[in-house]
C-alpha cells in the first residue's frame, strides 16, 4: 500500500515538476499587487500632468482676451490723440469706457521738441474697475509733428536756431 501511495505521489511530483527541475508555465496569469499600484501611480501622474496644462492653456486664453481688449483701447486712444487737431483738449485728457465695466483714464503731456513743428507726447493711461485683480497703469510715448499746436513765434525761433546749427554743421564738413 505505501508502495502505491508513494507511486501515486511520485507521478503527481512529477506531473508538477517536469524534467530538469523547471516549474511549468502558470495557466492563467493575472497582474501582482505592486503592477496594479505602479500602474494607476502613473494614470494619477498624467492626470495630474494633463490638468495642469489644462489650467495653464485657460489662464493663457484669459491673458490674450484681456490683452486683446487692452490693445483695442490703446488703438482708439491713439487715434483719438492723433486726429485732435487742438492742443488743448489733447493735454486735458479723458475717459473711455472699456468692456467688463472697465474705465480708461488718460492724460497726456506735450513738450516741443528742438525740431520745429515736433512734439513729445506722454500719454499715461490707468485702467481700473471690472474684473481685473488690480488697476493698471502704462506710459506711451510719442513723436507727432502737428504744425497747429505750434505757436508761430516759436516756430520761427525754432526754425531759425535749426538752420544755423545745419548751416555751422555744413561748415565744419569742409
Amino acid at each position: 500500500m505505501s508502495a502505491t501511495r508513494f507511486s501515486v505521489a511520485a507521478l503527481y511530483e512529477r506531473r508538477l515538476r517536469p524534467l530538469g527541475g523547471h516549474r511549468p508555465p502558470l495557466q492563467s496569469r493575472a497582474f501582482t499587487l505592486i503592477e496594479v499600484l505602479v500602474a494607476l501611480a502613473v494614470l494619477a501622474l498624467a492626470a495630474i500632468v494633463l490638468g495642469a496644462a489644462y489650467a495653464n492653456t485657460l489662464e493663457a486664453h484669459r491673458a490674450v482676451a484681456q490683452r486683446a481688449v487692452g490693445g483695442s483701447a490703446m488703438d482708439f486712444l491713439h487715434d483719438q490723440v492723433l486726429n485732435e487737431p487742438e492742443r488743448e483738449k489733447v493735454e486735458k485728457g479723458g475717459d473711455v469706457s472699456l468692456p467688463d465695466d472697465r474705465r480708461l483714464r488718460w492724460e497726456a503731456k506735450i513738450e516741443e521738441a528742438p525740431v520745429p513743428d515736433l512734439f513729445k507726447v506722454t500719454v499715461t493711461t490707468r485702467t481700473s474697475g471690472g474684473t481685473m485683480k488690480a488697476d493698471e497703469e502704462s506710459t506711451e510715448t510719442l513723436m507727432l509733428l502737428r504744425p497747429t499746436w505750434s505757436d508761430a513765434q516759436r516756430r520761427e525761433q525754432l526754425r531759425s536756431d535749426w538752420r544755423a546749427a545745419h548751416e555751422k554743421a555744413q561748415e565744419a564738413r569742409k
